[in-house]
């Protein structure tokens, strides 16, 4: 089997797991009713780690970046982003459906893999805008996805501030604990003879991962499940 027919076979394999990255568990749920402020810590870190399809974003962008300080400026970017949308949004119950963001989510993680792979300019003729800009207006969106998230738990309004930034912390922290290991292994790949097939596959997978998330979040949107 070819490179490209290898990486649709996980792709098909994975999209299920990537669906259900967000699921919220009840045990969650529990955990949030009857713990403290750690508790919100906790989940929001878990959920980061599981988040397969804010992982997959985040993986796109760091490919084409080599220095430390970059990979700051970027990952703060997408911070500050995702900060804003999930902490106001909660805090003004402001939601949005959880289908047709997590939809929109998808296609950021298309928009880095297709990006990535130069298609703007070869496909489209276009050079693709502003990254960092980029990566700030999909932070704001994946924001409205994890507070979607956290407004479907039952939330008591004591201390309700307190506890969506102890949720916001969670993730910043699972965020850090994630792209650890990332980097390392893209930093260390880059050395190697196999970098320039890694990276086509990996970005490759991308495209298709995205597909596939949109179409799964979109087929529920409209009711065809």
């Amino acid at each position: 089997m070819n490179q490209r027919g290898t990486i649709l076979g996980i792709g098909i394999l994975l999209l299920p797991l990537i669906a259900l990255g967000h699921d919220v568990s009840g045990g969650d749920r529990a955990l949030l009713e009857n713990g403290g402020l750690w508790a919100y810590i906790y989940v929001g870190a878990t959920h980061m780690l599981t988040g397969y399809d804010h992982l997959l974003f985040l993986v796109g962008v760091i490919f084409f970046l080599r220095e430390f300080k970059e990979i700051v400026k970027f990952i703060t970017a997408f911070t500050i982003g995702h900060s804003i949308t999930l902490i106001s949004a909660t805090y003004l119950s402001f939601s949005v459906n959880e289908y047709l963001i997590d939809a929109i989510i998808g296609l950021s993680v298309l928009y880095k893999g297709f990006e990535n792979m130069g298609l703007f300019q070869k496909w489209l003729k276009v050079n693709p805008p502003h990254l960092l800009n980029m990566v700030f207006v999909f932070g704001l969106i994946h924001g409205l996805g994890l507070s979607a998230r956290l407004q479907s738990f039952t939330v008591d309004q004591e201390g309700i501030l307190f506890k969506i930034l102890c949720f916001n912390l969670g993730v910043e922290l699972g965020q850090v604990l994630a792209l650890i290991p990332i980097v390392y292994v893209i930093n260390l790949w880059r050395q190697m003879s196999s970098y320039e097939p890694f990276f086509k596959a990996t970005n490759t997978y991308l495209i298709i991962a995205g597909i596939g998330l949109t179409g799964y979040q979109l087929w529920h949107f409209f009711g065809l499940s």
